[in-house]
C-alpha cells in the first residue's frame, strides 16, 4: 500500500469500452491518498448520450470513489465529457466536491488545477466538431484492438493508431490555441506558481517560462497519473497491474 499527499488524475472516460476501469479501481485500491483529485472526464456524457454501454466495472469506480470521499476530500473537476455537471456546480456531498476548478497548495507553493477544454478552441466555440472528433477518437481505439490482435498473431510488437492520431490532433490543436502555454499564463492570472490539466491526454512534467506544467494524461491508453509525496516531490506514474 501505498500513500500520498496528494492523487490527481483525469480523463478516466467512463462509459467508454475503451476506458481502463478494472485497472484504475485497482489503482485506487492500492494507492491511498489525503485527497483525491479527478480532473475532468471521469464519466464520458458524451459517449452514453450516444448509447454506448454502462458497465458494472464502471460502477464499481463510482461505488469506490464514493468511498474514498467517505473519509478524505474528493475534488472532481468539470471536463467536456463529463459537462453535466454544470448543473451540480460547487455542490458538496460529504467530502466529494464538484468544482469548474480547484488551488492545490503543494508545499510553500500553489497550482491551478483545471480539466483543459477552456482553452481548446473547437471545444470552446465549436462543440460539434469537439464531438465528431471524439466519436472518430473511440473508432480508432476500436480499429487499435482489432489491429494489434492481428499483430499479435503475427508476433509483432504492439502499435498504437490511436496515439499517433491523438498526437497529431494534440500538435493541431496547439498550432491554433498553443494549449501548454495558455494554460501557464492562466495560471499567472490566478497567482499560482504552477498548474495541472489534462484533456489533451498527454502526460508532461515540465517548466514553461518559469511555471511549473502538468498534465496527468489519461486511463484510456497511458494509466498516468501524477503522485505527490508526504515530502512534496511531485511524479508522472505510469501504473502498471
Amino acid at each position: 500500500m501505498k500513500y500520498y499527499k496528494a492523487i490527481i488524475v483525469s480523463d478516466i472516460h467512463l462509459g467508454t469500452e475503451d476506458s481502463k476501469a478494472a485497472e484504475f479501481l485497482e489503482f485506487l485500491n492500492t494507492h491511498h491518498t489525503d485527497i483525491l483529485i479527478i480532473n475532468g472526464d471521469f464519466v464520458d456524457g458524451w459517449a452514453l448520450a450516444r448509447g454506448v454501454r454502462w458497465r458494472s466495472k464502471h460502477t464499481k469506480v463510482i461505488s469506490k470513489v464514493l468511498d474514498i470521499s467517505r473519509k478524505v476530500p474528493v475534488v472532481w473537476i468539470r471536463g467536456n465529457h463529463d459537462d453535466f455537471l454544470h448543473e451540480f456546480m460547487h455542490m458538496h456531498l460529504g467530502k466529494l466536491q464538484i468544482a469548474e476548478n480547484y488551488i492545490l497548495e503543494i508545499g510553500d507553493k500553489k497550482y491551478f488545477i483545471f480539466h483543459g477544454d477552456v482553452l481548446d478552441v473547437f471545444v470552446a466555440k465549436w462543440k460539434w466538431i469537439a464531438k465528431l472528433g471524439a466519436v472518430g477518437y473511440d473508432f480508432a481505439l476500436t480499429l487499435n484492438t482489432w489491429y494489434n490482435k492481428w499483430r499479435a498473431f503475427r508476433r509483432l510488437p504492439y502499435y498504437s493508431i490511436s496515439k499517433d492520431i491523438k498526437r497529431g490532433v494534440k500538435a493541431a490543436v496547439n498550432y491554433i490555441t498553443d494549449f501548454e502555454v495558455s494554460a501557464t499564463k492562466l495560471a499567472r492570472q490566478h497567482n499560482c506558481d504552477g498548474v495541472i490539466c489534462g484533456h489533451i491526454h498527454q502526460p508532461e512534467n515540465r517548466q514553461i517560462a518559469g511555471i511549473h506544467y502538468l498534465n496527468s494524461g489519461d486511463w484510456v491508453e497511458n494509466l498516468t497519473a501524477i503522485l505527490i509525496d508526504k515530502d512534496n516531490t511531485i511524479h508522472i506514474k505510469e501504473f502498471h497491474s
